[in-house]
């Protein structure tokens, strides 16, 4: 038996127990702006509710960047029509000398005026989501990109799993979660829930509710955030035009003045207007997986 059988190590991070993620270096800080870290379940809905909440958020008159974190860097084309190359892709064209990028080389400027930035990714089981989300951070600060900016908000692949995932709450002042309206979507909302909270001991970042998305009712998502102290602060139906606008690469604020799209829209400019004005710092007591099945699940 090896020493470390016999006396394995125990992983005490600055991060929350068994995290080994680095800690934010403080030259990394965003600064003067509102900064949205959007999470939720894989194909939940983050992109579509990130852009349009970024949409909303310009329509009000501020000032708005939104950075996808996602290998697919998709998170930006319905504010842009297209798919942007990734600040991976591009700092690989140039050997990693962040030094000869213009800032129109990863920055693309969407519908009203929406900043537009594709981090990208590594690909799959190759590196760590957290290392790209840095450097894209870092070459938006080298550029001054921040420093006119009012709204941050930072869309976030699929499930928190690892660290790298979680980098975005370093920066984040309020982690939003998308859920719907069943079992696996709350699922993964009560995990991400547990990763904010370990968050939360070392940075800033605090949860500011869930948006019920795609969902004709709201019955479980209520049970389950009355559960544990947490709020559903907007509700997105599941109506048709919100899958059109994907289609047709655009926000809800640019289709025609349908019945649902008005009222999709009033609820994205209701979200902006809660989050710009602040919310409460939540601080909810995530389920252990064993009491979330008892309380969602059925016979």
């Amino acid at each position: 038996m090896s020493p470390l059988d016999r006396n394995p190590p125990v992983l005490r991070g600055q991060d929350g127990e068994g995290s080994v993620q680095v800690h934010q270096d403080e030259d990394a800080k965003i600064e003067g702006a509102k900064v949205f870290s959007v999470y939720g379940k894989g194909g939940i809905g983050k992109s579509t509710t990130s852009s349009n909440l970024s949409a909303a958020f310009s329509n009000l008159g501020k000032r708005v960047l939104q950075i996808g974190c996602d290998p697919k860097h998709d998170s930006t084309f319905t504010l842009t029509g297209h798919l942007q190359p990734t600040v991976i892709d591009i700092l690989k064209e140039v050997d990693f000398h962040p030094e000869e990028l213009r800032p129109e080389d990863f920055v693309s400027t969407g519908y009203n005026g929406v900043m537009c930035v594709e981090a990208g990714g590594p690909p799959a089981g190759t590196g760590c989501g957290g290392y790209v989300v840095g450097q894209t951070v870092k070459l938006l600060k080298q550029h001054h990109l921040l420093e006119e900016t009012d709204v941050v908000i930072f869309d976030v692949l699929g499930d928190v799993v690892c660290g790298g995932f979680a980098a975005p709450l370093q920066h984040a002042d309020r982690a939003l979660i998308v859920t719907a309206n069943d079992f696996d979507s709350i699922y993964a909302m009560n995990r991400i829930i547990a990763a904010v909270q370990a968050k939360s001991k070392n940075y800033k970042v605090r949860l500011a509710g869930c948006v019920a998305n795609r969902s004709r009712e709201t019955n479980e998502v209520d049970r389950y955030c009355d559960t544990v102290g947490f709020n559903r602060i907007a509700h997105m139906p599941d109506v048709d035009a919100i899958r059109r606008s994907r289609l047709k690469k655009k926000t809800l604020f640019e289709m025609d003045d349908e019945e649902d799209i008005v009222r999709c829209r009033a609820e994205y400019i209701r979200l902006a207007e809660t989050l710009w004005n602040g919310t409460e710092g939540l601080a909810p007591a995530p389920m252990e997986d064993r009491d979330i099945f008892e309380l969602l699940g059925f016979d």
